[in-house]
Parts: structure tokens; C-alpha cells; sequence
């Protein structure tokens, strides 16, 4: 079964995002575009964090990179984190695996739009369809992060460190509810800042700064079934599939 948000394209490069979210340190550049994300990839994030030594300074905002895919800090291995790519909105201030990451360390995840499969007549032959803004914007999805840390590697070791994270899903809006019954969540650019301020941490506030996007602000359209193997990957994943 494909879940909701399963794969998506982000394909905005360093500039256009920088200049989109006001950066102000980009600390990994984005790896590229794809138009085939899929979980456990690399993929861009916003995220704003008060420096450790310096508690009462303004938060910084950045350019992060993100697994796709959230390893709860208590996890004893990072093996499940494919399985936790959505947080759904009605549980995710209180599931454990989520709780805590969407009190303190939420994040924008920016994108072209997202993939669902819509099972006809014939479920054997999902059809994937691509869904983006209307007006052409980019989507920027409301995501959680967390921090997980290998304990076989030894203290100062880079990569025993992991930061992932999951999108926010709810249920889907009348328009796209024909395709898939959830859809991510989207954050409106005057609620950015307050949805990534750390400071901000009462699970029921940012829950009101989360909106289910009109269904006039979407918009659908059918594609090739290249998208389904994960390595396909190019523009032409998102063209609309010529009708007969």
C-alpha cells in the first residue's frame, strides 16, 4: 500500500530558497533537485534553533538537511524511521514517537507537490497522480524533526548523529478526497515564524497554526508510472500524462 505523501519532488534550488525564507545560514546546501523524494532520502528543511551557549539570543534560522523518515530520540536502532514519514495531525502532540519533536522542533519542509495513487476500478493498476498549488508556489509542508544519536559510535564521531524527520498529514479536502483521504499539512507564510520559533512550546498553539489548505489552492493531475520505481528521477515525472 502507498501511504499518503509518499514520495514528493523539491526541486527549488540553494538561491530560491535562501531568498524565499529569509536563510539566514545555509548549513547544508540541498543535494540537488528530485522529482522522485522518497523516505530515508536527504531532503531540505527550515528550521530556526536558539545557540546552546548564547540560550537567550535570537533563534537562527537555516538550511538543514533532513532524513526523511523520524527516529524518535529513545529508538534503539534507526531501522524504523521509513515506517514514520507522517505524523498524522490528530495524534502527533500526543504519540510518543512525535510528541516531543513537535513541541520544540518543527520544521518547513519546501516542495513542488507530492504524489498520490488513485485505485480505480482495477486496484491491481494505482494511477499516480501529482498534486501541487495552483498558482504554481511552492508547497511548503509542516514537518516535525528530532535528534538521534548512535550509541556504538564513540564521542566525537560525526556521523554517530542522525536528524530526521516526518510530515504532517490530515485528512484530504473534498477536491483531492477522490485520490487519497490525507494530504499533508501546509504552513501559510504568515504563520512560518511561529511554527519554526523553538520558544514555542505548547503543543495546542502550534496546533492552531496548522491549516488544512483550501481545495481551490490545489490542484491534480495524472502521471506516467515512472515515479513508482525510486530510481527514476527528472523532470519528466511530473508531466501530465498525454490523455487519449
Amino acid at each position: 500500500m502507498v501511504r499518503v505523501c509518499g514520495r514528493y519532488a523539491a526541486s527549488a534550488d540553494l538561491a530560491e530558497l535562501v531568498d524565499e525564507f529569509d536563510i539566514d545560514e545555509v548549513t547544508d546546501a540541498p543535494e540537488g533537485p528530485s522529482w522522485n523524494v522518497a523516505p530515508t532520502d536527504p531532503v531540505p528543511a527550515v528550521v530556526e534553533r536558539v545557540p546552546k551557549d548564547a540560550p537567550d539570543a535570537d533563534a537562527t534560522r537555516k538550511l538543514v538537511q533532513l532524513r526523511w523518515g523520524l527516529v524518535p530520540s529513545w529508538a534503539k536502532d534507526a531501522k524504523g524511521g521509513a515506517r514514520l514519514i507522517n505524523a498524522r495531525f490528530e495524534t502527533v502532540a500526543e504519540k510518543p514517537s512525535f510528541r516531543k519533536a513537535f513541541a520544540s522542533r518543527r520544521c518547513l519542509l519546501p516542495a513542488d507537490g507530492y504524489y498520490e495513487w488513485y485505485a480505480g476500478a482495477d486496484p491491481k493498476k494505482k494511477q499516480p497522480f501529482f498534486i501541487h498549488r495552483a498558482d504554481g508556489g511552492l508547497l511548503v509542508m509542516a514537518g516535525i524533526y528530532e535528534f538521534w544519536r548512535d550509541d556504538s559510535r564513540p564521542q566525537g564521531d560525526p556521523d554517530a548523529w542522525l536528524t530526521t524527520c516526518s510530515i504532517i498529514t490530515t485528512t484530504a479536502t473534498d477536491a483531492l478526497g477522490h485520490i487519497h483521504d490525507r494530504m499533508p499539512m501546509i504552513i501559510q507564510r504568515d504563520a512560518w515564524s511561529d511554527w519554526l520559533d523553538p520558544r514555542r512550546t505548547d503543543p495546542g498553539d502550534a496546533l492552531e497554526l496548522l491549516r488544512v489548505t483550501d481545495a481551490d489552492q490545489l490542484a491534480a493531475y495524472a502521471v506516467g508510472a515512472a515515479v513508482g520505481n525510486v530510481r527514476n528521477n527528472g523532470p519528466e515525472l511530473v508531466q501530465p500524462l498525454e490523455q487519449p
